[in-house]
């Protein structure tokens, strides 16, 4: 079977979109496929396909991912990728990773992102699991917050059309590293009121600091319950940002303050769940974690040389990479004063492993020491594993609030 990997044209695209949904067994509705389209880049979306049907989907959003010192570095998010149920385990989704990965080099990306339907697909292809996300389903009625604290400021609800512009201004005010920019149309997407969300009444509540500013949002919705004529509803919350702390602390006590609620859950939190150290009763929140952001270096010296870090040193790094062999190697990082330089190297190493084992560190959320006692990290020079961790340590913990 001939299969050949392009990327569409224009004309293509709502042919492309309805493909990669039903690669998942869904069939979107026409509002969903309309809200889509404007997010749909061409040039960065590929089909695989056999004869003139499209068999599988993927795409990179064009992007910078904020990394630990702050800097923002280009990024390839994959996302929409997606192989028909009737040509799976034929080596399409390979084909596409490919692809995706030799544009990425021609655009100057050094690493690649995304979010995985199923954990195991992305390891082969160099990807590492870099940072976590929280969720819970908290009980309302028991979200004190600990003693001390005073609200500030105010809270707001706003039209769509008003939220929209201060949800882009907070959202990239308080990326953390593993936060990927969003543009207006992919934002505008994020909140679209289609398909299931359609019928649901959603709500824009904006904090405002005690200058005036805005400062932190909650997107949300009420699910209304009444067993026995008691309220007890769920608050579902779609998105909650915050550019301070106080605006943080404020937007969620409007959240849990709503009335009529008995549970307020939430999805695609930081592992490092601020709420914890704010409430009385945190183990109230059942709160759970899971894998979230995938990270593969590309460019491994620009990569890694385009963070900070939090001790100077030197390491050695042997590197195989299996998906992309021009990668393989030896690298020599070597950090003063927080900035790192890379480069190619014969010198002994100090620790060896996969690619993946650097998209993992790389954003400071998981350790070499957890890698080392999971066996993906070999120590060649002893103290290499805890020099490594003390240099790549960061905080606060990597967090891409929006699942793209």
């Amino acid at each position: 079977m001939d299969i050949q990997v392009r990327t569409i044209g224009d004309g293509e695209r709502e042919k492309w979109v309805r493909a990669g949904d039903a690669s998942f067994s869904e069939i979107l509705k026409e509002d969903e496929v309309a809200a889509m389209l404007p997010t749909i880049d061409a040039d960065r979306s590929f089909a695989a396909l056999d004869g003139d049907l499209i068999v599988g989907t993927s795409a990179a959003i064009t992007t910078r991912m904020v990394v630990p010192g702050g800097a923002r570095i280009p990024t390839a998010a994959v996302t929409m990728v997606g192989v028909s149920p009737t040509h799976r385990r034929r080596g399409i989704n390979t084909s596409m990773m490919r692809a995706i990965l030799e544009q990425a080099v021609e655009r100057g990306e050094p690493v690649g992102a995304l979010f995985a339907s199923e954990g195991a697909i992305y390891g082969r292809f160099g990807y590492g699991l870099s940072a976590y996300l929280g969720e819970f389903q908290a009980e309302s009625a028991r979200m004190q917050y600990v003693r001390g604290y005073e609200p500030r400021g105010r809270t707001a609800l706003v039209s769509r059309e008003e939220a929209m512009p201060l949800i882009g201004r907070i959202y990239d005010e308080a990326l953390r590293p593993g936060g990927v920019e969003r543009s207006a149309v992919l934002r505008d997407l994020r909140f679209a009121s289609v398909g299931e969300d359609k019928d649901k009444s959603w709500f824009y509540a904006v904090h405002l600091g005690a200058d005036g500013e805005p400062d932190a949002y909650a997107v949300y919705s009420m699910k209304h319950e009444w067993p026995r004529s008691v309220p007890a509803g769920t608050i579902e919350v779609r998105e909650s940002m915050a550019s301070t702390p106080s605006g943080y602390a404020a937007i969620w006590r409007y959240v849990f303050d709503i009335d009529l609620a008995a549970t307020v859950e939430a999805w695609g939190r930081p592992a490092d769940e601020p709420l914890f150290q704010l409430l009385r009763e945190p183990r109230r929140l059942r709160f759970g974690l899971m894998d979230g952001l995938w990270v593969r270096l590309i460019d491994i010296p620009t990569a890694l040389g385009a963070r900070r870090y939090a001790r100077d040193g030197r390491l050695v790094f042997d590197v195989s990479d299996p998906f992309r062999p021009a990668n393989d190697g030896r690298y020599e990082l070597v950090v003063e004063d927080g900035a790192g330089r890379c480069e190619p190297t014969d010198d002994e190493p100090d620790l060896a492993g996969s690619v993946n084992v650097l998209g993992a560190v790389y954003l400071g959320g998981v350790s070499f020491g957890q890698l080392a006692e999971a066996s993906q990290v070999e120590e060649r020079r002893e103290g290499s594993v805890r020099l490594a961790d003390a240099m790549f340590a960061s905080f606060p913990a990597p967090w891409c609030p929006w699942a793209f």
